[in-house]
């Protein structure tokens, strides 16, 4: 496994209503590297936080057709991560939102 740096994999938090419902199970959502995996995503998301992860689920959100003026364009690709936490762990970044 290449070693890749911490921010290099966690791109941004999502926050949304749906993501903020999640927090309550203990999982926490972000937007993550396209080439990133998820060995790679729960080791970053240890080192960042200083949590212990359980589960990683990762999405793939592919680019939709946007019509702008006369031309067709696609926004790009970008892909996400559900991070499940021990019970008792929380990430205060999103505390508080």
């Amino acid at each position: 496994m290449k070693e890749i740096q911490v921010y290099e994999v966690l791109r941004k938090p999502l926050i949304t209503e749906k993501n903020t419902m999640l927090q309550s199970q203990g999982k926490y959502a972000f937007e993550v590297a396209t080439g990133a995996n998820k060995a790679q995503v729960k080791q970053a998301v240890e080192k960042a936080f200083k949590v212990t992860v359980t589960g990683v689920n990762v999405i793939t959100v592919h680019g939709k057709t946007r019509r702008a003026g006369r031309r067709m364009m696609t926004t790009p690709p970008s892909k996400k991560a559900i991070v499940t936490l021990k019970p008792g762990d929380k990430i205060e970044l999103f505390e508080g939102v």
